[in-house]
């Protein structure tokens, strides 16, 4: 893509205008590091745009304190540029009223439940990007249908970016995707037997 001109422009009756704002789907996936971290950078980019973003962690803990959610989070209350909501499975959800009995709700049914309040906010057009941060895994797992998703965001309305990260990103949902990138790790410092550290790994 010399200067950013595509190197195929489709006969779909579309205006130039009309392509480059089609709403997109991305997924950042395979076992390097970086994939949540490229997820954020395009958020930062949206917030900029002022759009309203919406991430939803489906797997990482509550306890976890990533250095992009205390940063988008500041941003998005600083009312220079779009709106933040941060979600995250781990505190049962944001808009759960209080948090589940011992035994009451599995990491599927979280899974599960987060994918429904997603489903939503879609309808609702709520977001302009929504950041689905390790949403590969669920599907992986056979948590969620990944036929169901492709179905919902095929159909989604208006302009609403998606981007899903996390490994295995099962190969329909990469068929389907717009921009698909692979993270490959050649070297990282754990396989040396060093721990994560601050302002690296969090």
């Amino acid at each position: 893509m010399p200067q950013g001109k595509p190197s195929v422009v489709p006969d779909d009756g579309l205006t130039t205008r009309q392509r480059r704002n089609r709403p997109l789907v991305f997924v950042h996936t395979g076992p390097g590091k970086g994939k949540s971290t490229a997820a954020f950078g395009l958020a930062l980019r949206a917030w900029n745009q002022g759009w309203p973003i919406g991430v939803f962690q489906f797997v990482k803990s509550a306890k976890w304190k990533v250095g992009e959610e205390n940063a988008l989070r500041t941003l998005g209350a600083s009312g220079e540029g779009g709106t933040v909501d941060w979600h995250k499975m781990g505190e049962g959800w944001s808009w759960i009223q209080r948090a589940p009995a011992e035994g009451e709700s599995t990491n599927e049914d979280k899974a599960r439940e987060g994918w429904e309040q997603v489903k939503r906010d879609l309808a609702a057009e709520r977001y302009r990007l929504y950041v689905l941060d390790e949403f590969a895994y669920p599907l992986h797992w056979g948590w969620i249908d990944t036929a169901e998703v492709i179905s919902v965001l095929r159909q989604r309305p208006g302009t609403q970016h998606v981007v899903i990260t996390g490994r295995n990103a099962p190969p329909e949902l990469l068929g389907f995707a717009d921009l698909v990138t692979e993270m490959t790790k050649v070297k990282h410092p754990m396989d040396e037997g060093q721990k994560g550290q601050r302002g690296i790994e969090w």
